[in-house]
C-alpha cells in the first residue's frame, strides 16, 4: 500500500510518499479492524511534530497525521464492535476509552503509533470510533483531535448551561468548533478574530451572536464584558496561552471558566498573568488536551443529532500531501486542511 512516512524531521521534504507491505493489510489480531482510509486532516500537532517541537517525540518513520476517516474492509476473528463496511475513525489517543487519560494512554497516531496519511489503516477495534453518517468523508476526517478538544473544553468541567456566554478566540479549527458546539448546546457566542468584516461575518453564520477584532481593540476585553452587558464571559476557550490569557482573565465572568487548551508558540513561553487581572475574578483554569473516546463518541452523538456540519478550509489531494504541509505552515484558512484519498 502507498503511505507517507516522516523519514527525517524538521523540513517537509522527510514526509517521503513510499509502497509498504501488502496492497491490502490483514488485521492485526483477532480485534484488529483493517480501514480503507478515504479522507485525513491536518492539524497544528502535525507541523510541531515535523519540526521537533511536539512534547511527545516522534517514532523516526511513523505515518503521520492523527486525524482521518474511512471504511472498514476487514476485521479479526474477534471484533464484535464494527463489520465491514462501517464508517469509522481513530481515537486521538487510542487507548483512553473514558475517565482521566492515564499515562499508559499517551500514544497517539502520527507521533509513536502509525496514522492515518495511507490508503490503509491498521487498528485494534477498541481505538475507533464510529462517524456521524450524515457526514462526507472530508468533514468526518476533521473530527480527532480539533473538534473533540472543543467538546472536551465546553463539556469537560462544570455544566455549561443554556445561556451562559462562551468566549472563544480567533479562527483556529477548535475555536470554530467551540462556536457551533456552544451554539448547540443553547449557550451565547462571543468571538474574537483579526480577519476584518468577512471574518465576522462567517463567524456570525457559524453562530457566534458577537464578534470582536482584536486588533482593532487590543484590549478586547473591555469589548466583552460591553458584549456581556458588563458580566463577562461564563467560559473562555483559551487558544492563545501566553499572548491572550491576560486578556482572558480580565473578560471571564466572577466565577468564570478558563480552559487553556495549547500556548500560541508551541509552548516556549510561560503563562504569566498580572496581579490585577488575576484579581479581576474567581476564574478557574483548567486544562484540556483532546479527550477520550466516551468523549468522542458522545460528541458524535451531538453532531448528529443537530446535523453539524464541520467547516473546511481547503481540500488537496492525496499525492499533494506536501503542499498541504506547506499552505497550512504559511497560510491560516478559515476551517480544517483536508487530504482526499482519491484525489
Amino acid at each position: 500500500m502507498r503511505a507517507y512516512r516522516l523519514e527525517s524531521f524538521g523540513d517537509i521534504d522527510g514526509i517521503v510518499l513510499g509502497e509498504h507491505g501488502a496492497a491490502v493489510p490483514e488485521p492485526a489480531g483477532p480485534t484488529g479492524i483493517v480501514v480503507a482510509m478515504r479522507a485525513a486532516s491536518l492539524n497544528r500537532r502535525d507541523l510541531m511534530i515535523l519540526d521537533g517541537s511536539y512534547p511527545l517525540p516522534a517514532v523516526p518513520g511513523v505515518v503521520p497525521l492523527s486525524d482521518g476517516a474511512g471504511e472498514v474492509v476487514a476485521v479479526g476473528d474477534a471484533v464484535t464492535r464494527f463489520a465491514v463496511g462501517d464508517r469509522v475513525s481513530c481515537g486521538y489517543f487510542p487507548r483512553w476509552r473514558s475517565g482521566p487519560i492515564t499515562p499508559d494512554a499517551f500514544d497517539q497516531p502520527g507521533c509513536t503509533l502509525d496514522g492515518m496519511l495511507a490508503e490503509y489503516a491498521v487498528l485494534d477495534e477498541q481505538w475507533a470510533v464510529r462517524v456521524p453518517e450524515h457526514l462526507t468523508w472530508e468533514e468526518a476526517a476533521t473530527l480527532p483531535c480539533a473538534a473533540v478538544t472543543a467538546w472536551s473544553a465546553l463539556t469537560g468541567g462544570e455544566p455549561l448551561l443554556p445561556g451562559r456566554t462562551v468566549l472563544t478566540l480567533g479562527t483556529g479549527p477548535v475555536a470554530l468548533f467551540a462556536v457551533q458546539f456552544a451554539g448547540l448546546l443553547g449557550c451565547r457566542v462571543v468571538a474574537t478574530t483579526s480577519g476584518g468584516a468577512e471574518k465576522a461575518d462567517r463567524l456570525k453564520a457559524l453562530g457566534a451572536d458577537a464578534v470582536i477584532d482584536y486588533r482593532s481593540h487590543p484590549e478586547w476585553s473591555v469589548q466583552v464584558r460591553d458584549a456581556t452587558g458588563g458580566l463577562g464571559a461564563d467560559l473562555v476557550v483559551e487558544t492563545g496561552g501566553p499572548k491572550t490569557i491576560e486578556q482572558s482573565m480580565r473578560a471571564s465572568a466572577l466565577y468564570g471558566q478558563i480552559v487553556l487548551l495549547i500556548t500560541g508558540d508551541g509552548g516556549r513561553s510561560g503563562i504569566s498573568i498580572s496581579n490585577e487581572a488575576y484579581a479581576s475574578s474567581l476564574a478557574t483554569i483548567r486544562r484540556e488536551f483532546v479527550g477520550s473516546r466516551d468523549r468522542f463518541e458522545e460528541m458524535n452523538r451531538a453532531i448528529t443529532t443537530h446535523g453539524l456540519r464541520p467547516v473546511i478550509g481547503r481540500v488537496h489531494s492525496f499525492e499533494n500531501a506536501r503542499a498541504a504541509y506547506r499552505g497550512y505552515a504559511t497560510d491560516a484558512p478559515f476551517g480544517k486542511v483536508v487530504l482526499r484519498m482519491d484525489g
